[in-house]
């Protein structure tokens, strides 16, 4: 008996091809632009989260150093 083990990280052309006919299978044409502005939205709203945070986090971090 033989174990085979199959590279994870090499993604070809025919494997990409083959994900976006499932994925237009399952959710269909229409659906596919609304969960890309989601996402699209989800990602701008994480990154200004993150840099809102930023300052806060510096001063946090200064007044540590301080004392």
């Amino acid at each position: 008996m033989t174990a085979y083990i199959l590279p994870l990280g090499v993604v070809g052309p025919q494997q990409m091809i083959l994900v976006v006919i499932i994925i237009l299978l399952l959710f269909g044409g229409k659906k596919i632009p609304e969960l890309m502005s989601g996402l699209g939205k989800g990602i701008k709203e994480f990154k200004k989260a993150t840099s809102e945070d930023e300052p806060e986090t510096k001063k946090t971090i200064d007044k540590k150093e301080e004392n």
